[in-house]
């Protein structure tokens, strides 16, 4: 059986803190991630901590935000090269807070090294002003969350859009001037067919977006599908999931997207530079509910309540929810499942500790050596999650 190679992150475990860390302005941080937990509605497949129906929580929310900002750049040298704006739905924000919220962050934060300022879009939640207000702060990139341009698949998912409204929504942001834009897709969807599917990935190759994101489905704990899927509604077919993969594959590959990334393909020379500081280890703060940070092997993640994180930011309080002190090589361990994952692979020097699964992935024809790396065959594409799983 072929097992698709899902998308996956780390949980961490630790306390909760009452008070801020001490002051240590030692470490600069180039990477910044922003939480936005607002959403007009929660899809039934998501695991994110959202709200829905918060509008009031807003404005205090976007102070406290702006105000954790301020006390960040009192322990750490805050000089981004990336920001990624995510959630949730960034812009479910209103023009006036948008105006305030990025308007805050130029006058706090140093942006001359900036390169990449990324922000995700809901189809539903953008007008041309908007576009506009974005473009003119500063975002060089948007993730446009279209999913499909399927109306059946897109009303399976619990999408607010529909697929009409997803490309009048890509022809306002090209129109306010965005060269860099990503479409997020997803399959694997319940009662979706190799059909749409294929649809779906013609269609977006002919709007020619620099960058594609294609995720098959996964059934988080916690989240309906997942309910659904216990209760035997929704089944799984891992062998149509990888056929999906694969057609993703040679579809996007065929029209000049590069694979550097499992479920990331790019145009050359726009891949995402905030993802591939993730992939490659380096130290980024996150800002808002639930959204975590890591800096050399601390690990922390801030509280997943919006109107906690808020009175606690205002009130000078810590909003440290689960804190873990990573050991060197479980740090090394977690770069290695992710690097592995790349286009680029591993350095085969780095890789001593894992000799013996080594020989065992290129024996099943998983790993293929190129020079000094290390990197996944397609066929270990296709099994990537199993590969990169032991490494951690």
């Amino acid at each position: 059986m072929r097992v698709f190679a899902s998308a996956w992150g780390w949980h961490v475990g630790g306390f909760a803190l009452q008070k801020r860390p001490p002051v240590r302005a030692v470490n600069t941080i180039r990477h910044l991630y922003f939480h936005i937990p607002f959403c007009p509605k929660l899809c039934p497949y998501c695991c994110f901590y959202v709200e829905t129906g918060a509008k009031h929580k807003t404005t205090a929310f976007l102070d406290a935000l702006l105000r954790d900002v301020e006390e960040a750049g009192q322990r750490f040298a805050l000089r981004p090269e990336t920001i990624y704006f995510g959630g949730g739905t960034p812009s479910a924000l209103l023009v006036e807070q948008l105006d305030h919220l990025l308007g805050g962050l130029r006058a706090r934060l140093d942006l001359s090294a900036l390169a990449e300022w990324s922000f995700e879009v809901n189809p539903a939640t953008v007008r041309a002003e908007k576009a506009r207000l974005l473009r003119a702060a500063g975002v060089t990139r948007i993730s446009l969350g279209v999913q499909s341009w399927d109306d059946a698949t897109l009303r399976t998912l619990g999408r607010v859009h529909d697929a009409e409204q997803a490309e009048k929504t890509y022809a306002i942001l090209r129109a306010a001037g965005f060269e860099n834009i990503n479409l997020d897709l997803m399959f694997a969807v319940p009662g979706q067919t190799a059909a749409q599917w294929a649809a779906t990935l013609a269609k977006t190759v002919a709007l020619q977006p620099e960058h594609v994101s294609a995720y098959c489905l996964t059934y988080e704990e916690d989240t309906a599908y997942f309910r659904q899927l216990q209760l035997g509604t929704f089944r799984q077919d891992h062998d149509f999931d990888a056929d999906l993969f694969e057609t993703t594959m040679d579809t996007l590959g065929a029209a000049g997207f590069a694979q550097y990334e499992i479920s990331n393909y790019a145009r050359a020379g726009r891949e995402s530079a905030h993802n591939f500081a993730y992939w490659r280890g380096a130290d980024y703060l996150g800002f808002g509910p639930s959204a975590f940070s890591t800096v050399g092997r601390r690990r922390w993640q801030a509280l997943p309540d919006t109107g906690e994180y808020t009175r606690r930011i205002l009130a000078g309080e810590s909003v440290e929810h689960f804190v873990e002190e990573l050991a060197p090589a479980t740090r090394e361990g977690e770069i290695a499942a992710f690097a592995i994952r790349t286009r680029e692979g591993l350095a085969g020097a780095d890789l001593a500790r894992w000799a013996e699964e080594l020989r065992e992935f290129e024996a099943l024809g998983f790993l293929e050596r190129k020079g000094d790396r290390v990197i996944l065959t397609r066929r270990g594409r296709l099994m990537a999650d199993a590969v990169a799983e032991a490494f951690v």
